[in-house]
């Protein structure tokens, strides 16, 4: 004897009379949502209840890890990146660009790495708009290749050290 067995679910919110719109009074209460999260969800949710020291990582030795890749401007352009003797990676990025931050340490260690073969400079998009347009950048952050004044390649994104290497490989003599 096989029977079937129809189960119709209804839920139905009723706004308050004194909500403002049918869309707030639509959405679930927040502790409601919170409850309804895993455990790994809701902590990382929570707010901290209080600001106290914050951590402060340094490392071993007093070395200083980061290293700064100079800016380059409109005004210096030509002198720096034009003229320059050397091939030169130029970081084109902006203050805001949450992956430009993550990208620059790797362009940093690569000055360091390649210092005497490849130069390498930033330009703030924001600050620079003429150059970032002449050279067709829409996305930053971009990594673009001069060499003997040209624009030789570009590398768009936050992209693994790896493929930057692999770039810089492909312009720079006696490596």
């Amino acid at each position: 004897m096989a029977s079937s067995l129809a189960v119709a679910v209804s839920v139905s919110v009723a706004a308050p009379a004194s909500s403002p719109s049918p869309v707030a009074a639509a959405a679930p209460p927040r502790v409601a949502l919170r409850r309804g999260l895993p455990p790994m969800c809701r902590a990382l949710r929570a707010r901290p209840r209080s600001r106290g020291p914050a951590v402060v990582c340094q490392a071993q030795g007093g070395q200083d890890t980061a290293i700064q890749v100079p800016d380059v401007s409109k005004s210096t352009w030509q002198s720096l990146v034009v003229e320059s003797e050397l091939p030169v990676l130029v970081e084109f990025w902006a203050s805001w660009c949450g992956p430009c931050k993550m990208i620059d340490p790797i362009v940093g260690k690569l000055s360091k790495e390649y210092e005497g073969k490849l130069k390498c400079y930033k330009l703030n998009t924001d600050e620079n708009p003429d150059i970032a347009t002449q050279f067709g950048i829409r996305s930053i952050p971009t990594m673009m290749i001069f060499k003997n004044g040209e624009k030789k390649d570009a590398v768009i994104g936050a992209v693994p050290e790896s493929t930057l290497i692999t770039c810089i490989e492909k312009y720079v003599d006696g490596r």
